[in-house]
């Protein structure tokens, strides 16, 4: 459908309602890193409510794979490196935050908003452990990296899901990774040989945003409009997940309506999720 798969250094965006399977199709997208690339996806978790969306379990039955949670946090000037234990670490669950951006603000003297300063700090503590996750991955060759539990939004600019997952895409996923090491591992000179030793190329990791939507059909999430914000905007190629009655039972189909870079299939397949995981029918 995909031409041959997903380019490497892009962005996918998938939209679908919840149980559809986009957790079971980015853990499987994660997961075959290990076969494509020498090392598998790493997975970041953004759904408040804990683990709801089952990622340990789906990955053990699955694939017999732990993912377990990374917990390492780097902090200015101590010791940077994870424990072998951290390093098979998959799963973030870092950035729990959901809502409202205007949640997150407080007024400023002119009559505007700006991002409350104790969110900030805390934020800021989050990224102690959210940049050594990603970085000490890559650099050890992962390539593939999954977001998933991003709730539905009608005005995707209104929330601070999209901000969050902005400032990981542009500021940690794709920055260079001599400078990203150079701020993690402190003081510089003292890990230079590791930082040299282990850049990895950033514009050929490729992210794969899982989105919740209200739409359930197939057929609105083709017609959904982008609204202000909306990721799927600059995103490579978007994939949707929906529902469509079938006879007497209600099917599941995917269909890809934009792929950059290379030939897509206009097609729209049904497919079962099933304790094999996504297959189709």
């Amino acid at each position: 459908m995909l031409g041959g798969g997903l380019l490497p250094g892009t962005l996918c965006v998938v939209y679908g309602a919840t149980g559809i399977g986009k957790t079971h199709l980015g853990l499987h997208f994660a997961h075959a890193g290990g076969t494509a690339e020498g090392a598998p996806g790493i997975f970041f978790d953004m759904n408040a409510r804990g683990d709801s969306q089952q990622h340990a379990a789906y990955a053990s039955r699955l694939y017999g794979w732990a993912l377990k949670r990374w917990t390492h946090t780097v902090t200015p000037m101590a010791d940077p490196h994870p424990s072998p234990d951290q390093m098979a670490a998959r799963y973030c669950d870092a950035l729990p935050w959901v809502g409202k951006l205007r949640g997150y603000q407080v007024p400023t003297h002119d009559g505007g908003l700006e991002l409350d300063w104790n969110w900030k700090s805390e934020y800021n503590h989050a990224m102690y452990t959210v940049r050594p996750f990603v970085y000490f991955h890559l650099g050890a060759g992962c390539r593939r990296i999954v977001v998933d539990g991003v709730e539905p939004m009608d005005v995707p600019d209104d929330y601070i899901q999209p901000f969050l997952f902005n400032e990981l895409y542009r500021t940690v996923i794709h920055r260079d990774s001599e400078t990203l090491g150079m701020e993690i591992c402190l003081p510089v000179w003292k890990h230079r040989d590791f930082i040299d030793s282990h850049r990895y190329d950033h514009p050929a990791v490729t992210t794969m945003l899982l989105v919740t939507t209200e739409e359930t059909q197939l057929e609105h999430l083709i017609a959904r409009k982008v609204a202000s914000g909306d990721i799927g905007a600059v995103a490579n190629t978007i994939l949707v997940m929906g529902g469509e009655r079938v006879g007497n039972r209600l099917g599941r189909f995917l269909c890809v309506v934009k792929h950059r870079g290379s030939a897509k299939s206009d097609e729209i397949e049904e497919y079962r999720v099933t304790e094999r995981g996504i297959e189709f029918v």
